[in-house]
């Protein structure tokens, strides 16, 4: 008889779970080096070619997408409700971050650790503004965009060849074709990528526990336990209350189903790197092929909630080590601003720290300040990443029922 293989899910948990030994153990004899030197290169290899698939998995099924749907009016409609969707949750995250954080502050439970810590500094990248940012959506030069993997833009490139294509008509048959048969070719080649990430896996979370999990958790966990507490809330009141109410998907089924893209995304810290895995979720749990292709991209690059709590949270407590106590203007221009900076943030690891300097010099908290949680933004980063990618999974489902709705 033939063996029964494992599903991919279980490979990356078994993955997950030996990583957090082999590091555990290596790093509590003082072998942590051999993570670094021979262990995680496995990982950057892996990231790399999920790197390397990134910008053509977006480009070329979004422009598939657009074709499939062939009319672009629904693409418009697809569009402004995946929009609508990510605004709320994010505002909703906002507000879950905050909350939480207050509380946590008002029971003093945010300790002050600028001596612990000392003033060490962080360089924030320069927000030009909303106009700029804007501008800086519509590219220039179409190869750069694809060198430098700045996803609004490829996204733009994708809608605008999409849409002309269409526009053709008959003359566009060529191009229609081409795009499918290009979209299947790199469906194997991710295939083929998506079933390395048990290695990915294992070869990032032993590094991460070796090198940093026991040493930077100290006085920051329960800097660490608020924001954790607000992705388990956001995702269970908001992401499985949404996939009930609009998909008509029970909460154990939902996340049952985005489990291997959640774990993906917790280990690898980026969006864009988990948007191959959480296609194929999508899709195994019922979604519109075509919805998934056009929603998926997009949320890996306006949807983060994750993002917005962390902010928030972050925010609170850098200001309580500042000794500032925020405001109802404050708080309210905070759950703006990061709702705003939200649809800025590139879906890749470490990205929320730009967007967080923003949301400091918004309210007059020192940007050095970043500093004091630089240490542990990776622990940060995997909880928010894990959570971004649930909700792009969430909003694929609602808007795959909308537009089945709609249809009949």
């Amino acid at each position: 008889m033939k063996k029964k293989k494992l599903s991919l899910p279980l490979q990356i948990l078994l993955a997950l779970l030996l990583g957090i030994a082999v590091g555990a153990v290596l790093g509590s004899t003082g072998l942590k080096s051999i993570t670094t030197d021979f262990i995680k290169p496995f990982g950057d290899i892996f990231v790399n070619l999920l790197k390397f698939i990134v910008v053509p998995v977006v480009l070329v099924s979004m422009i598939d997408g657009i074709l499939s749907m062939d009319d672009m009016k629904k693409v418009g409609a697809v569009g402004w409700k995946t929009v609508l969707y990510f605004v709320c949750t994010t505002a909703i995250a906002c507000v879950i971050g905050l909350a939480l954080a207050n509380v946590f502050h008002g029971a003093g439970l945010f300790p002050d650790l600028s001596k612990e810590l000392g003033s060490a500094s962080y360089e924030a990248a320069e927000f030009g503004g909303f106009m700029s940012t804007l501008v800086g959506i519509f590219p220039s030069n179409m190869w750069e965009a694809f060198r430098t993997a700045n996803m609004l833009q490829v996204i733009v490139i994708a809608l605008f060849f999409g849409g002309a294509i269409m526009a053709a008509g008959e003359k566009g048959k060529l191009c229609r074709d081409l795009v499918s048969s290009f979209n299947e070719v790199i469906n194997r080649l991710m295939e083929f990528i998506i079933a390395l990430s048990p290695i990915g896996v294992f070869a990032y979370m032993s590094w991460v526990v070796a090198n940093q999990g026991p040493d930077i958790l100290g006085s920051l966990a329960l800097v660490l336990g608020c924001a954790y507490i607000g992705y388990i809330l956001h995702a269970v009141l908001v992401y499985s209350f949404s996939a009930k109410v609009f998909a008509g998907m029970s909460p154990v089924r939902f996340f049952k189903g985005a489990a291997a893209a959640m774990m993906f995304a917790f280990t690898t810290t980026s969006s864009a790197a988990t948007l191959p895995v959480s296609k194929e979720c999508a899709e195994e749990m019922g979604a519109d092929r075509d919805v998934a292709a056009f929603v998926l991209p997009l949320g890996a690059t306006i949807n983060m909630d994750g993002t917005a709590i962390y902010q928030c949270v972050a925010t609170v407590f850098l200001a309580a080590c500042s000794g500032m106590e925020l405001t109802l203007g404050q708080m309210v221009l905070v759950v703006v601003t990061a709702t705003l900076a939200s649809v800025g943030t590139a879906g890749v690891s470490g990205a929320g720290m730009i967007m967080l300097a923003m949301v400091l010099e918004a309210i007059n908290i020192p940007v050095d300040y970043i500093g004091l949680i630089v240490a542990v933004d990776r622990l940060f980063d995997m909880g928010r990443t894990c959570l971004n990618v649930t909700g792009d999974i969430a909003c694929t489902l609602c808007v795959s029922k909308w537009e089945s709705n709609a249809a009949r």
